[in-house]
């Protein structure tokens, strides 16, 4: 494939350097503009922020000078969203008016009835959406959305589930300090605690699944029927949500059936070996006390998922446990692969 070039607004903060970093060496995706406030327009982005990640600033990206985050003739086609909730809703959509393809990690747009909130592995077919998008809107471009962080992992553990009829999900997130950004929680506030209230975390979660488990017809999305109930918490763990979650099924699968179907998904990623996706989305671990977060968040270069203690559950059906890093999977390396398999459909040609 030829190399795109790709822009990152809100490329100086927290998730725009998970974007950079992602991008490092990329195979199909050549990062050549930075966009941010304008206090950092102008310098060289080496100059213009402070590296928080392990390591140093990549040298691919840090002499790439700053510009403002509006459309300009500079600015390639493919744009990144690394953009702050409060300011990402106007920018996103006149980089989309302009012509150019936004794949936004901000949640300003998700439950849009028009934009797609994708999981490549879950439902690629809502690509579809961006037509009716662009002739609804009058754009020349279009906005993609990934999920929330923690809806992200329990997604990716509810899709090959999906089969038999999923009626409720109950689910309590563990979830990591990095998904608050820098600085994040107060160590006061954090350490030797759980902080069990992430705002409007719970609300994301239960609407997101559904939109993203949805049928797609006559051009907009049916939510999943199956009532969602989300618990979110605030744990002293640097990288790798972990979710539990109890699911009620309308055909009533064993303990044997759901870890084959876990064991055993594939799609569309795999199928076309889009280059962030991993070989295997979702591995099951037999231990009991696994998955955990330092040990099993990395696993397919932080973009599978891990399960683990699938068993019955004497409320719902099954209850299960799963793993996945916040940064990668659930912000960066999703818009990543939302975009590789863009690019699969012809979206970025």
């Amino acid at each position: 494939m030829k190399t795109i070039d790709v822009g990152i607004l809100g490329g100086t903060g927290m998730v725009g350097q998970h974007f950079i970093r992602f991008l490092q060496d990329h195979p199909w995706f050549n990062l050549t503009w930075l966009g941010a406030s304008d206090r950092s327009a102008g310098k060289k982005l080496k100059d213009a922020t402070s590296w928080r990640l392990d390591g140093d600033l990549p040298s691919h990206a840090a002499d790439i000078i700053v510009s403002d985050s509006k459309p300009s003739a500079s600015a390639p086609r493919l744009m990144f969203s690394a953009m702050d909730a409060s300011v990402a809703t106007e920018i996103e959509r006149d980089f989309a008016q302009a012509g150019h393809v936004v794949v936004s990690n901000s949640r300003n747009h998700r439950m849009e009835l028009d934009v797609p909130l994708i999981v490549p592995e879950v439902n690629p077919g809502h690509l579809a959406l961006l037509h009716a998008q662009q002739k609804i809107r009058g754009w020349k471009g279009m906005i993609v959305t990934n999920p929330n962080c923690s809806t992200i992992v329990l997604t990716m553990a509810l899709a090959p589930l999906k089969q038999f009829g999923i009626e409720k999900v109950i689910v309590a997130t563990l979830q990591a300090v990095s998904g608050a950004g820098y600085p994040g929680v107060a160590s006061m506030d954090i350490l030797a605690n759980v902080v069990p209230f992430i705002g409007s975390e719970e609300e994301k979660m239960q609407q997101e699944t559904q939109k993203i488990l949805g049928t797609l017809g006559n051009g907009s999305i049916a939510p999943l029927a199956a009532r969602v109930s989300a618990h979110c918490n605030r744990v002293a763990v640097v990288d790798g949500h972990v979710i539990t979650t109890s699911i009620e099924f309308s055909k009533k699968p064993s303990v044997a059936d759901v870890q084959a179907a876990i064991e055993n998904f594939q799609s569309v990623p795999q199928q076309r070996k889009l280059p962030s996706a991993p070989s295997k989305p979702l591995t099951y671990l037999p231990q009991t006390d696994r998955p955990q977060p330092r040990r099993d968040a990395m696993r397919e270069n932080g973009m599978g998922v891990t399960v683990g203690r699938i068993r019955e559950c004497p409320a719902l059906d099954i209850k299960l446990v799963a793993c996945g890093h916040n940064t990668i999977r659930g912000a960066a390396g999703a818009a990543v692969l939302n975009a590789e398999l863009m690019a699969s459909e012809g979206f970025l040609d």
